[in-house]
């Protein structure tokens, strides 16, 4: 577990300078297969979220770019020093002196190889810290669409943990949520709050996303910061939208609906210390024999 940034807190506690409330804004795209476009698009959001207060900002998965095919995907990568979208948001955050999680960016490894990374600027721009999805999106949709995340990006390896001034910051992108012992993870060695920026498919979303989400804050005890992706995009994709910020006791404290736009929640970080301490279930771990070799062993 990994991660670099300014200040740190324990579970539920006050950030150093001893703040116990911020404001988190998370912005809703509609991202297309044009790169500059989305650029504007994204950054315009991101100024209205921190005209409204927003000290910590986060944008969905894919934010500068999507597409279903992956020669545009590729051909629209860079790597991440010279990724013209990451440079721009670097910029936009030193300008407006907040912390800015743009939720993932196909960064070039390779010729054929890219990372869906997911970057955390500080307010001076620089990388506090950088998550690669570590879960591939393989799956056919029912709704007719095919994803074959993994012919593209190489999973990443590692679980990261950013600090934050209010408290720790567990990173995760999208297909993540569906694996709920990551962010037990990051809640045990720390995190206060979850990033799960997200282009969760409209069929999915609509049976699966605030399940999922509020069972991750609930299991935790922490904060669940979710930008989405919303609508049509190039190649007839759809996304779900609802964009959320879920309380530790997995109240929805914000909606992002259908459209996109911005969504603003306070938070309180005692709440995250008042859930923990109703249900201390993160210190109740046993150890058990996997299913599997205790099957094997009733057999012998």
């Amino acid at each position: 577990m990994s991660g670099t940034g300014t200040g740190s807190a324990g579970p539920g506690g006050a950030g150093p300078g001893g703040a116990q409330r911020f404001t988190v804004g998370c912005v809703q795209l509609t991202s297309s297969d044009d790169l500059q476009d989305n650029i504007r698009t994204a950054s315009a959001a991101i100024r209205a979220a921190s005209a409204e207060g927003a000290e910590l900002i986060l944008t969905p998965e894919n934010t500068p770019f999507m597409s279903l095919r992956r020669s545009e995907s590729l051909a629209n990568a860079a790597p991440e020093e010279s990724h013209p979208a990451l440079l721009a948001f670097a910029e936009l955050a030193a300008e407006l002196g907040r912390w800015l999680l743009i939720g993932s960016s196909t960064v070039r490894l390779g010729p054929e190889t890219c990372a869906n990374r997911s970057v955390l600027f500080d307010p001076s721009g620089a990388v506090a810290a950088r998550y690669d999805k570590i879960h591939m999106f393989d799956v056919e949709i029912p709704d007719g669409q095919t994803y074959r995340e993994s012919k593209t990006f190489r999973p990443g390896r590692e679980a990261v943990l950013a600090e934050l001034p209010w408290g720790k910051l567990g990173m995760s992108v999208c297909y993540d949520l569906r694996f709920a012992a990551l962010y037990r993870s990051l809640a045990q060695a720390g995190a206060a709050f979850l990033s799960v920026p997200a282009a969760f498919t409209e069929f999915t979303g609509r049976a699966h996303w605030h399940v999922l989400l509020r069972a991750r804050a609930i299991e935790t005890g922490c904060f669940v910061f979710a930008p989405a992706q919303c609508g049509t995009h190039a190649g007839d994709r759809r996304t779900y939208g609802h964009s959320l910020v879920v309380a530790p006791w997995g109240e929805v404290l914000a909606d992002g609906g259908e459209a996109p736009g911005v969504v603003i929640a306070e938070i309180d970080l005692a709440k995250v210390a008042e859930a923990r301490r109703m249900v201390p279930s993160l210190q109740h771990d046993r150890p058990f024999a996997p299913a599997g070799e205790a099957l094997r062993q009733a057999g012998e």
